[in-house]
């Protein structure tokens, strides 16, 4: 949840860091390098990158305490990585957001910008935009957009720019997620259900927004294709536009099925899930799982109507439920579970039912067709981090643990970086790269650079995971 501008001075040219080759941006789209910009890899929520990952030679290369759990990295054309990383205060889950930059080869902490006090989702959405800068809302209820300069030598965050919503955030209400759409907005999605759009209008920011049905909360955050906007409440998924006003409108409203509470290892009462588009030409299919009681569902619908293309049980052995977004590549869809999964308590909204359950951790793939879903495999890694496909080397990376051991809590014990293959789901990289509870992976995000570098955060710690 930070953002970066690179300005190096002209005389620290030879101490800067090279700029990395990102290949080409998103024609239109206010958004930094590819696949190295927003939390879920591009604005479809794929969750992939187009790079190799670390692959199986690999090895911890950094490592520094950044003072906060970072929940989101974004690497710009500067190469060097800014974190979205929050503190909690007190038992109320109020939390300082800090916008953190980091060493691009040693990870050490280079500057740090604290932001205004809020709620937790609202500093773990964001985003880079073209000019490098961090897009995330701080707790005032203002989305701002955060820069950086001086290189390696002198490096200062500041913020850049600052759009207040006053006016269109009720009362003790907080922005959950935003995205850039094609069309040269930015929309967010708060806690209480108001979905919104900033349009800049002769230079100057122009806000409008809507509410949704009373009771819907949004937990998640939102997906964008070219034609439209997906948002998913703890109700029903919504595919959404905006015309020339920026009024955000509903073209189709799906409910889902909810199930009866929270379930230990989701932060909300609903799917868990950001919708993922994805399928022919990008972004024809959209998907979520739902929270049915006894086993959740994979749901896929046509994004243009939202006729249904396929339900089925969305795990069969990994556990029922996740909080996790779902993985895109092509036709095929790769789903955490997180069932079980404990959360810090002020992260958690309701109780859960059961209270509690042991996480057993795996995945799954499914493949889509016109005519229905296809299971490929399951496998029971325990992955305890929002997982990354890198796409250069077909392979599924994530933090997590070994075998469940009775009677040893979750947070205690070696963590590993374990990549799964994506073709078969078998493991193909176990590396420890720590210990819990200073390293629990806490379901974090992290990014893969063009060079194969995995920054992933832990509790305590931001990790540089580099090939040899």
């Amino acid at each position: 949840m930070r953002a970066s501008l690179l300005a190096v001075l002209a005389g620290l040219l030879v101490l800067a860091v090279p700029v990395a080759p990102h290949g080409h941006a998103t024609p239109g789209v206010d958004v930094g390098p590819p696949g190295t910009s927003l939390m879920h890899g591009d604005l479809a929520s794929t969750d992939s990158t187009p790079f190799r990952g670390p692959g199986r030679g690999t090895r911890l290369t950094g490592s520094s305490v950044p003072g906060g759990a970072c929940a989101a990295t974004f690497v710009g054309r500067d190469g060097i990585p800014v974190s979205l990383c929050t503190q909690f205060l007190g038992a109320g889950g109020f939390a300082v957001r800090t916008v953190t930059l980091f060493h691009p080869r040693t990870a050490a902490v280079l500057a740090r910008l604290p932001l205004t006090k809020g709620g937790l989702l609202g500093g773990v959405y964001g985003y880079l935009d073209a000019q490098d800068r961090v897009v995330v809302a701080d707790g005032s209820g203002a989305i701002v957009r955060v820069a950086h300069r001086g290189g390696l030598v002198a490096p200062r965050l500041f913020v850049a720019d600052r759009v207040s919503l006053a006016g269109h955030l009720p009362h003790g209400d907080a922005v959950t997620g935003l995205a850039p759409d094609y069309q040269g907005r930015v929309w967010f999605v708060t806690t209480h259900g108001v979905v919104g759009t900033v349009t800049t209008v002769r230079g100057r920011p122009r806000v409008a927004s809507v509410r949704l049905p009373r009771g819907e909360q949004l937990g998640n955050g939102l997906s964008v294709r070219p034609q439209g906007v997906s948002v998913l409440t703890t109700h029903a998924l919504y595919e959404m536009t905006a015309a020339a006003d920026g009024v955000p409108r509903t073209r189709w409203r799906r409910a889902y099925d909810r199930g009866s509470a929270r379930k230990p290892g989701q932060l909300t009462w609903g799917s868990g899930t950001t919708p993922t588009y994805f399928g022919p030409g990008g972004s024809q299919w959209v998907a979520i799982v739902d929270n049915a009681d006894h086993a959740p569902h994979l749901l896929v619908y046509r994004s243009d109507d939202g006729a249904p293309v396929c339900r089925m049980r969305a795990f069969v052995r990994s556990g029922p439920g996740t909080e996790n977004s779902i993985l895109a590549r092509g036709n095929s869809l790769v789903i955490p579970s997180t069932y079980g999964y404990q959360y810090p308590p002020q992260a958690v909204t309701g109780p859960a039912n059961p209270s509690s359950a042991t996480f057993v951790g795996g995945s799954t793939r499914v493949d889509v067709s016109a005519t229905g879903c296809r299971r490929v495999w399951e496998n029971g890694d325990r992955i305890a981090t929002l997982p990354r496909l890198a796409r250069g080397d077909g392979v599924v990376y994530a933090l997590g643990y070994g075998p469940v051991v009775p009677g040893v809590p979750q947070q205690v014990g070696p963590v590993y970086l374990i990549g799964s293959d994506f073709a078969t789901g078998r493991r193909v990289v176990t590396l420890p790269v720590g210990d819990g509870p200073i390293d629990e992976p806490m379901e974090l995000t992290g990014t893969i650079t063009p060079q194969g570098t995995l920054w992933q955060a832990t509790l305590g710690r931001m990790l540089r995971i580099s090939r040899r």
